[in-house]
Formats: structure tokens, sequence, C-alpha cells
């Protein structure tokens, strides 16, 4: 089949990556976002996708929008069997989803229909789900409410990582969408469509929701230092100095100190009061350093924590 593959960040040049390697298929055009500015030098960076692309010479297309009339004629002469669409970052007008001869299929991080929208990983390990999955599903012009085709589920362990989920997640989708191609291709596909009174919607990530509030639960805060990983990565401030939680456990806590206080350091930790709680934490990230745990911070710098330290947290600077 003659494919489109719509795509921007590393998950999605996964799933290119593999059907390129698959060979069964011809990928005719790809579509990323445009070029973004990031680095000390914020200079120029191509998508992952753009980089699979360009050394598989395929043909890229950045385009603002897929609404105006230029962007759908382009599209359309592409000629396509289908248009494979995994993260990629813009809406699809119905124009779009109908030009291919048999429209558009995405490649969604959750077990539809719930977490649909930008960030199901994320979600899914900061709500506490036991599982998750991919689901493949014919798109439509809302939101994730397209008819399922294919599903795969997988645990979310007590430790997972948007990371580690994200891996999980790719290694369900390559197979998935191999099999969801060769359905296509032999015309049996038999979508089921979604209970929307079932669904929920996986917010975009602010970056405001990496400073820790540490007047909530250690088990939440966790929770949101496990999701973000090396996506954003939560953080608070301690003496003016943004500090990154990297590892850290949910404790019990008999401690009435104040939220956001040093309450133990020990060799390998140091424990920080939250809502009923504590948090352990054993890997940071300081300053004009690499991430590193809680031991070699102190060997080096043994007086970097004291006891009744605070940490700075949103409540406590909006007063």
């Amino acid at each position: 089949m003659r494919i489109i593959f719509a795509g921007t960040p590393q998950f999605s040049a996964d799933h290119l990556q593999a059907l390129l390697d698959q060979g069964q298929h011809q990928v005719v055009a790809v579509y990323t976002q445009p070029d973004r500015r990031s680095g000390r030098g914020k200079k120029l960076q191509a998508s992952p996708v753009k980089k699979i692309a360009e050394q598989a010479n395929i043909p890229v297309l950045q385009p603002l929008t897929l609404k105006d009339e230029d962007a759908l004629q382009a599209l359309a002469q592409l000629n396509a069997d289908v248009m494979i669409v995994a993260a990629y970052g813009l809406l699809l007008p119905q124009a779009a989803l109908d030009t291919p001869k048999f429209g558009c299929i995405n490649i969604h991080a959750s077990l539809l229909p719930r977490w649909r929208g930008a960030a199901p990983i994320e979600r899914a390990i900061i709500a506490g789900d036991p599982i998750s999955g991919i689901t493949i599903m014919q798109m439509a012009i809302g939101l994730d409410t397209g008819d399922m085709l294919f599903k795969s589920s997988c645990d979310i362990t007590d430790d997972e990582t948007g990371d580690s989920l994200r891996s999980k997640m790719t290694a369900l989708g390559i197979p998935l969408l191999f099999k969801t191609l060769s359905t296509i291709d032999a015309q049996t596909l038999a979508p089921e469509p979604q209970n929307d009174s079932d669904s929920n919607y996986a917010v975009k990530i602010d970056k405001k929701e990496a400073l820790i509030n540490w007047h909530e639960s250690a088990e939440h805060i966790n929770r949101k230092i496990r999701a973000f990983t090396s996506a954003m990565g939560c953080h608070t401030f301690l003496n003016d100095q943004r500090i990154r939680i990297i590892k850290a456990l949910p404790m019990p806590s008999s401690n009435k100190a104040i939220a956001g206080s040093v309450i133990a350091i020990n060799k390998k930790t140091i424990t920080v009061q939250c809502h009923n709680s504590c948090l352990e934490i054993s890997m940071v990230q300081i300053p004009g350093a690499k991430a590193m745990d809680i031991a070699s911070l102190l060997n080096g710098r043994p007086d970097f924590f004291s006891l009744g330290d605070c940490f700075s947290s949103p409540i406590e600077s909006e007063q």
C-alpha cells in the first residue's frame, strides 16, 4: 500500500522506522511539525520523525495547518491508500481524513475511550491507573473519538515512569500497526464504536505542573515525578536554587512539620514532609550538575541539605 506517515516525537519515529524496516509498504511522504528552536543555542531542530524520513530519502512536509486548499491539494496528490498518524500534533480536518483511499488511522497511547487527548501516558500514571495500552483507531473529526480497530494492553507498575511506559507502548504499537495494515489490505476490518460515556480527557501537560506542591500527598507527587521523567522533570526550590527531583518513594508520616521541610537526612536519602505523608528522595539534579543519587551529592557536599530546610511550594510563593 501507499502510505503517508504523520508524527513528530520519538514515539512516532520508532513506529516509522519499524514500518520502513518491515518493507512491505511504500511510505510516499512524511508529515511532521515544523522545526523548533531548542537547546542552549536555540537552534532549529528537526523532529525525530523528520530525521528518519530524510535518512530514508522520503519527502517531508511540514505545513502549519492542513486546513487550507494548498495543503489539501498536496495531500491529495500523494494518492495514498492510508495515512498513519502517531502523535502528530496537528488536527486533521474532515477533508484530510477523507483523502486517503482507506482514510486515516491513529496509534493512540491509551485504552480508548479512556484518556483521549494529548498526554495519555502521563495522565494514566498520575491517576494511578493499573493498566494502559495502545488503541489503533479509524480517525474521525472528533478528538480521538473514532471507531477502534485493535487494542493491546500492558500493566502500569508501581515504579513506572513516563519513559518506561512509552517504551512499553512502542513495543505494543509496532506489531499492532502491522496487524492493522494487513487487515486494511485484506479489507476485513471490524471497527468497534467507542462508548463516549466512558471517556475522559488527557489534558496537555503544562510546564507549571512540574513545580512540586508539597501540600499534596507524597503518593501524588511521586506519580508526577515518575510521569514526567525526561519529558520535563518535577522540580522545587531551595535557597533560590532549582532542584529537580528524579527518584523518590512515598512514605507514611506522623510528623507535624511544615509541608516541604526536610525531616530526615541519611547517607542515601533525604525525607521531605508532604500532606499527611512524606517523600523519601534518593536522586536529584542540582544546578550545574548531572542527575546524581543523594549519596553522591552528600559525599561531595555534605552540608547541601540541613534538617529544617524548607523547599518552596506554589501555595507559599503566592502568599
